[in-house]
């Protein structure tokens, strides 16, 4: 086989595997916002785990997993050699991006199901349905992240830009419905 047969090959790898993760994020995101659309809303929520109410819950919990993403961002850019000065990555860099990323997106559950079976998907103001649209798309590019952490032939590139969708999606579901909530109401504790 000749280098230049070898290289057009990788290249179709990697196109396929990237499509691959391109379906399954679409097909994540879809799903989540046909189930929003067709749920009829309940209008209470599931739980509150002692706070005053729904909106709280959700404010919280998305903050913190907001929180959890500076850690993420911050681990990510050290193992990826992108930090000054750090030249060598402790194992335990590795340990804590893997577990803030778990963390951060169990906290993310809570106010996903709120919004999903009390809220459904709204469209009632350009704020709510660009809320709707960047949380769908946000669990659709974890589910290519997760994917994508596993699968060979991706371009080397494929993880960081994934996680960087990751990021930004989170920080748009949050700054389209937590810091608007802040901004409502102030910095309710419960």
């Amino acid at each position: 086989m000749t280098t230049e047969r070898a290289t057009l090959d990788a290249h179709r790898r990697d196109a396929s595997a990237a499509a691959i993760l391109l379906l399954v994020a679409a097909a994540v995101a879809v799903a989540l916002g046909v189930y929003a659309s067709a749920h009829h809303p309940a209008g209470r929520p599931l739980f509150t785990f002692g706070f005053s109410g729904m909106l709280q819950l959700k404010t919280w919990f998305a903050t913190a997993a907001v929180a959890l993403l500076v850690v993420q961002l911050v681990t990510a850019l050290w193992m990826w050699g992108r930090l000054p000065r750090a030249r060598r990555t402790p194992a335990a860099v590795a340990w804590v991006h893997r577990w803030s990323g778990s963390i951060a997106f169990v906290l993310t559950l809570p106010p996903a199901f709120h919004c999903l079976w009390a809220l459904g998907f709204g469209t009632g103001s350009t704020r709510v349905l660009l809320h709707g649209l960047a949380g769908c798309a946000f669990y659709g590019a974890y589910a290519a992240k997760m994917l994508g952490l596993r699968m060979r032939g991706l371009p080397d590139r494929a993880v960081p830009v994934l996680g960087g969708a990751v990021l930004t999606l989170l920080v748009a579901v949050w700054l389209t419905s937590a810091l608007w909530f802040f901004s409502r109401s102030g910095l309710p504790l419960t």
